[in-house]
This record gives C-alpha cells, sequence and structure tokens, in this order.
C-alpha cells in the first residue's frame, strides 16, 4: 500500500490551544494541516479565514492545505497564500470559470485543488484533470464537523483514482468527512491518498497522539 498521509482538520480543534494542538499534531505523525474556510453562504457554518492560516504557519512546517467552502472564492485567494497555504481547493459547485481559478491559484505559487461535494459526480472533473494538483471527495454533506460518513461516495472515489490514473501525474486523491477508524481502510482500499480527520484526531475522550495512532494502526 502506498504511503497515506493523514490531514488532521483544526476546524474540530480547541481554539483555545489552536498553536499546541496543530504542534501536537504534527510531533505525533500528521502530514498536513488541513483548513476549512466556511463563509455562511455556500455552507450553513462560518469558520476561519487567512488569520488563522498565518496563525498556523507559525507553528508549524507541515504543508497547508486550504479548503475554500466559500462563493466567489477567486477573490481570497491572494489573502490565503499570502498567509501561507500550500495548497487551495475551490468547490466545483460554485467555480463557473474554474480553468482560471486554477491558474490563479498556481500563479499564486500554491497547489490547486477541487472539491466535490457528495451529490456531485466525478466525471465533471475530466475537462480539468490537468490542471489540478488535488481532488477532494466529500463524504458528508460540506458545513458541520464530527458528520456520518456517507458510504454511497465509494464508488467515485474508485472512479477518480482511475481517472487519475490515467493522466500519469500525481494528483493527491483526498478524502473529506467521517473518517475514523473504521472508515479510514474502507477508503484507502477505494484510491484515497490523504485522509482529513476532526473529530477523529481532536476529542475531549482522548488525546491526539492517541488518535493519530488509532488511524494509522487501522491502515496497517
Amino acid at each position: 500500500m502506498n504511503f497515506i498521509k493523514l490531514a488532521p482538520s483544526i476546524l474540530s480543534a480547541d481554539f483555545t490551544r489552536l498553536g499546541e494542538q496543530i504542534a501536537e499534531s504534527e510531533r505525533h505523525g500528521a502530514d498536513w494541516i488541513h483548513v476549512d474556510v466556511m463563509d455562511g453562504r455556500f455552507v450553513p457554518n462560518i469558520t476561519m479565514g487567512p488569520l488563522i492560516v498565518q496563525a498556523a504557519r507559525r507553528v508549524t512546517s507541515l504543508p497547508l492545505d486550504v479548503h475554500l467552502m466559500i462563493v466567489e472564492p477567486e477573490r481570497h485567494l491572494e489573502a490565503f497564500a499570502k498567509a501561507g497555504a500550500t495548497a487551495i481547493s475551490v468547490h466545483y459547485e460554485v467555480s463557473p470559470n474554474l480553468h482560471r481559478t486554477l491558474q490563479a491559484i498556481r500563479d499564486l505559487g500554491c497547489k490547486a485543488g477541487v472539491a466535490l461535494n457528495p451529490h456531485t459526480p466525478a466525471q465533471v472533473m475530466v475537462e480539468i484533470l490537468d490542471m489540478v494538483d488535488e481532488i477532494v471527495v466529500m463524504t458528508v454533506n460540506p458545513g458541520f464537523g464530527g458528520q456520518t460518513f456517507l458510504a454511497s461516495t465509494m464508488p467515485k472515489i474508485a472512479r477518480l483514482k482511475a481517472m487519475i490514473r490515467e493522466t500519469h501525474r500525481s494528483i493527491d486523491l483526498i478524502v473529506d468527512g467521517g473518517i475514523n477508524p473504521d472508515t479510514a481502510m474502507t477508503v484507502v482500499q477505494a484510491g484515497a491518498d490523504v485522509l482529513v480527520a476532526g473529530s477523529a484526531i481532536f476529542n475531549e475522550d482522548f488525546t491526539i497522539e492517541q488518535g493519530i495512532q488509532r488511524l494509522k494502526s487501522a491502515l496497517e
């Protein structure tokens, strides 16, 4: 099995100790840090902006994977890039000029990604695969942490993996939503390269170290 990357989602972190928890995640084996940006328009919730990315960059050397769950993402790309984002993903569902937006992300020196809601078919990626560095498959409806994994998204993960292989390019297939020790191996077997996990890592019932170790053990 290829090396699978873990990306703790700080949406589930304790924001009174955010810097400490990001550093702890890195210390105990996280590969990326995932930043969920929500605007209260594309999704019901409102979360964080460039200032949080800037703060995270000060405490970790890990890649910062910024997931924009917002309308008009093109208006905010530069701010997130300047704040320290390594990669920026925008949603297919809100990007009418997707080629232009992806090129703008790359021009800012970041990796470019496209996120797909559970109902959006894999086929929409055909015309833009040459422009992306990562694809984020949402396995819950975006907007809140701690939701239940949607098993109906599994065939889409497999289809996207097959499409990526045909390009002979290095494109990270990221799965985001409901990832825990019970679902981790299933999505990896379907083709996931990166697992985004929130409450399975940041949880009052166990430590960050325990959360990461449980996920890694589930993949062995």
